[in-house]
C-alpha cells in the first residue's frame, strides 16, 4: 500500500476520480504526462506528482531488486499500479484546507479573514480566474501565445463584452466592479472555462506550456465548486447551481436538505416532467425572482401533481389528494378571483413550493414501484 500521509487533495474527490479513471483507461503511450498534469492540478504541493514521476513505468523484472524502492513507497510498485491505488483510496486522502487564522486575524486586527467584505471577495475571484487562466482553462476562447505562431489572438475584453455588453473588463480590475458586473462575470466565466487534459512544454525561447484537449464538463464542475466556496466564505447567500435549467447561474442559497431534494426531484426519466421541473426550480430560486415568478413556479409544480392525481389517490387516499390541491386553489396562487385569499405572507410560497417539490419526488419514487 502506498503512503498517503503527504498528499492533500484540492479538488472534489469525485471529480478527481472521474478524470483519473479516464486517464488510467487510456491506451495512449503518453498517459503518464496526462497523469502528471492531473496530479499537479488536483493535489496541493508537488509530493504526489513527484512520487509518481520517481516510480518506474513497469515493474522490475528482478523480483528481489531494490531499485524501485522510493520514499515511503513499496518496492516493485510501478506508475500504473500506484495511480490505480490512488484512485481506489481517494476517500482516505486528506482534503486541503486554508491555514487557520493567525493571531492578528483571530483578534480582528489584520487580513481578509478578519472581516470578509465585497472588495476581498472580488479580489479572491480575480485571483481564481487568473490561476485557471494560467492553467489553460481559457485557451479555447482567449487563445494561447506561442513564439512560433503569428496568428492574432482574440481580445479577451471583446470576448467578455460580447457576453455581458460591458467594455473594458479585461484585464480584470475587481476594484471597479459593481455588484451586477461581479455577479455577471461569475456566470460568464462558468461558460468559458474548459479543462485541458494534456499539455506540452515548448522550450524554444522559454515559450512555456501549451495546452490541448479541452473539456468544459470537468472545468465547470471545478469552477462551481471553487466559486461556491468563495461565496460561502464571504457569507454571500448565492451559489452557482450545479444542475437544472439554471446550471451555472447564481441562485439563492438553500440548506443541504433542500439542495438534495432538488437533486432527487430532477432524477426523473420522463424528459417532459424533467424539463418542467427544471423550469419551475429555475423560476423559483433565481437571484432576483419576483413574487409572480415564484407563484408561477408553484403553479407549474401543481400542474405536474394534477397529472399524477390518480397515483396520489391510489397510494395516499382520496382525502389526502384534495388537501394537497386545496392550498393552491384557495389561496391566490392558481386562480385570481374574489374568492381567493390574497393577504398571506410571501414566505407562504416557500413552504408550498418545497412541499410540492417533495411531493413530486415522492410520486416519482412511488411510480417506479
Amino acid at each position: 500500500m502506498i503512503d498517503l500521509s503527504n498528499y492533500e487533495l484540492t479538488w472534489p474527490a469525485s471529480l478527481f476520480v472521474s478524470e483519473a479513471t479516464r486517464i488510467a483507461a487510456s491506451p495512449h503511450r503518453d498517459w503518464t504526462t496526462r497523469a502528471e498534469w492531473l496530479l499537479t492540478e488536483a493535489f496541493h504541493g508537488g509530493s504526489a506528482c513527484s512520487d509518481f514521476e520517481n516510480l518506474p513505468a513497469t515493474s522490475a523484472e528482478d523480483p528481489w531488486s531494490q531499485s524501485d524502492a522510493k520514499w515511503g513507497q513499496p518496492t516493485g510498485l510501478n506508475q500504473r499500479a500506484w495511480f490505480n491505488e490512488l484512485i481506489n483510496r481517494v476517500a482516505e486522502i486528506r482534503r486541503f484546507t486554508e491555514p487557520r487564522p493567525y493571531w492578528p486575524q483571530r483578534k480582528g486586527l489584520a487580513g481578509p479573514k478578519a472581516s470578509p467584505n465585497p472588495e476581498w471577495v472580488r479580489l479572491g475571484f480575480a485571483r481564481l480566474i487568473m490561476a485557471m487562466h494560467g492553467n489553460g482553462y481559457l485557451v479555447e476562447h482567449f487563445g494561447e501565445e506561442c513564439v512560433d505562431s503569428r496568428e492574432e489572438l482574440p481580445d479577451p475584453a471583446e470576448v467578455l463584452e460580447l457576453r455581458l455588453g460591458i467594455p473594458g473588463l479585461w484585464p480584470l480590475k475587481p476594484q471597479g466592479w459593481d455588484e451586477d458586473t461581479f455577479f455577471g462575470l461569475i456566470e460568464v466565466f462558468h461558460d468559458l472555462v474548459a479543462r485541458p487534459r494534456d499539455r506540452s512544454y515548448h522550450s524554444w525561447d522559454q515559450c512555456g506550456w501549451h495546452h490541448r484537449e479541452f473539456h468544459s464538463g470537468p472545468a465547470r464542475v471545478l469552477y462551481r465548486w471553487r466559486v461556491n466556496q468563495l461565496l460561502a466564505d464571504a457569507g454571500l447567500h448565492y451559489r452557482l447551481a450545479d444542475e437544472g435549467e439554471d446550471q451555472g447561474r447564481l441562485v439563492a442559497v438553500t440548506d443541504e436538505a433542500r439542495a438534495d431534494l432538488v437533486h432527487r426531484a430532477l432524477a426523473v426519466t420522463d424528459p417532459n416532467i424533467k424539463q418542467r421541473t427544471e423550469h419551475a426550480i429555475a423560476l423559483y430560486r433565481g437571484r432576483s425572482s419576483s413574487i409572480e415568478e415564484k407563484r408561477s413556479a408553484v403553479i407549474a409544480l401543481a400542474g405536474i401533481l394534477e397529472e399524477r392525481r390518480d397515483l396520489i389517490r391510489t397510494e395516499l387516499g382520496k382525502p389526502d389528494d384534495g388537501a394537497l390541491f386545496m392550498i393552491a386553489n384557495k389561496f391566490e396562487i392558481r386562480h385570481r378571483d374574489a374568492s381567493q385569499q390574497e393577504d398571506y405572507d410571501p414566505a407562504f410560497l416557500d413552504w408550498i413550493f418545497w412541499w410540492y417539490l417533495a411531493t413530486i419526488e415522492l410520486t416519482t419514487t412511488l411510480g417506479k414501484r
